[in-house]
Formats: structure tokens, C-alpha cells, sequence
């Protein structure tokens, strides 16, 4: 599922607040683009490439993880002053799920990665989305979710069990709550679905939530996937077709 497909079918309510959000934009926009980028001068990629780019280097890492190495020391010389990552990432902070390996070994200066417990899209990841995409030039957004999630799975608890998480633990998976209940399954398979379908929701509230992202995505330069990892087989599995 590509998610420049779903823009067609925004409601008239969504659109509305895009028309409020640009008008934001427009006041703000003077601010905005005196911001230090710091960009290079790499070519860009286009969105499909930089797809096929992660699945290529997923299939590496599956093949060989021992062979995704890098050198770091010359390239962090090659990057110190600029950045062209080529694919945004938003992902879990599991200390499992680390996408500069299992994407092949992507080194310095390649993705542009946000993460928090459940990939959670708030304000803070809108914010940094928005950076990289307007101002580095990222022409891929990756939301990913990952099997056996703590996350989703403290959320799952909430919904099916009544849990009642403590300190802001209970704040932060608040996003994920409508998720779980959405759910009808909620056998053994309802942690892993709740998963798949926080990914689709991150993906699509990217695209609802940002006016600048929309923009573009309708402009054919971004496109948004999402993705889920298997912390058994290492494979990534991203969620609608090329």
C-alpha cells in the first residue's frame, strides 16, 4: 500500500486543517528556511530507489550480518560538514531493532532515524520527519514495528486486560491504545497484528498530521511505507508493493 494513494480520500475535515496549517506555514516561512540544513550535494534518490535500496540491504544482512561493516573512521570525515540521508526511519527504541545494521550495514550520514518505545508519531517526530524530508531531502519516510513489541504489548494488556501503566509509560502508549481496540482478535495473535496496524496508522498519520509532508508526497518527491521486522529471521517486511 502506497500511502500517496490515500491522499485522494482525505475527508473534508482533514483538509480544512491543512488549509489552517498552511496558513501557519505561511507565517512562519521566512523562519523555517533561514534553518541550517546542512545538506549535501549528493544526488538525490528517488522514493522507489531508496526503497529498493533498504530491501537490498536487509537481504544482506539476513544473508551475512557479520559482513555489515563500515568504515567509519573515513567516513565520518566524508560527512562532518554536510548530510544527505536518503531514507527517513522511524522505529521502536528496542535495543534489538537497530536499522543501521539490519538495512546492510548503512553507515554514517545515511538514514535519518527517530525512535521511541511503539514508534509513536508525536509532535517531536512530526518535527523531525518534517526536518529531513523538507530540509535534507529524504525522499523515503519508513514507519516500522517490530515483532514482540514491549510497547504495543503494554498497550494490548490495557485493552484486553484493563492493565493500568504507571507514570508517563501510560502517557506515551496512550497513541496506541485506539489501535488495540480496533483490533477484533484478541487471541494469540493480537500483539503481532496490533503491530502491523500501528505501523499503517504511524504511516497514515504522518500524512494526515503534516502539511508539509503531504505536500510532498502529492508532489511525487516523498513516500511513506510501513514496515515490520522479525527479530527471529532479521527480515524486514515492508507492507505494501513497489
Amino acid at each position: 500500500m502506497c500511502f500517496k494513494c490515500n491522499s485522494s480520500s482525505l475527508s473534508r475535515r482533514s483538509l480544512l486543517k491543512f488549509a489552517g496549517i498552511g496558513g501557519v506555514a505561511a507565517m512562519t516561512a521566512g523562519f523555517g528556511m533561514t534553518m541550517p540544513a546542512f545538506a549535501s550535494n549528493a544526488p538525490a534518490l528517488l522514493p522507489d530507489e531508496a526503497l529498493a535500496k533498504l530491501q537490498e540491504g536487509n537481504k544482506k544482512f539476513v544473508a551475512d550480518a557479520e559482513a555489515c561493516a563500515a568504515n567509519i573512521s573515513k567516513r565520518r570525515q566524508d560527512v562532518a560538514k554536510s548530510q544527505a540521508p536518503w531514507a527517513i526511519v522511524l522505529t521502536c527504541s528496542d535495543s534489538r531493532v537497530v536499522p543501521e545494521l539490519l538495512f546492510g550495514g548503512v553507515t554514517l550520514g545515511e538514514l535519518f532515524v527517530a525512535r521511541n518505545a511503539g514508534n509513536v508519531v508525536d509532535i517531536d517526530v512530526l518535527g523531525t520527519i518534517e526536518y529531513g524530508t523538507e530540509h535534507l531531502h529524504a525522499p523515503l519516510i519508513v514507519v516500522m514495528g517490530h515483532k514482540r513489541c514491549g510497547a504495543v504489548s503494554a498497550a494490548c494488556e490495557v485493552v484486553s486486560k484493563g492493565t493500568k501503566l504507571d507514570g508517563s509509560i501510560g502517557k506515551m502508549t496512550q497513541p496506541i491504545l485506539p489501535v488495540a481496540l480496533a483490533e477484533t482478535d484478541r487471541g494469540d495473535n493480537f500483539v503481532d497484528k496490533t503491530v502491523h496496524a500501528n505501523a499503517f496508522n504511524g504511516a497514515e498519520r504522518i500524512l494526515t498530521e503534516s502539511a508539509i509532508v503531504y505536500r510532498l508526497v502529492e508532489e511525487g518527491k516523498v513516500k511513506i511505507v510501513p514496515a515490520y521486522y522479525d527479530l527471529d529471521t532479521g527480515v524486514v517486511d515492508f507492507l505494501h508493493k513497489v
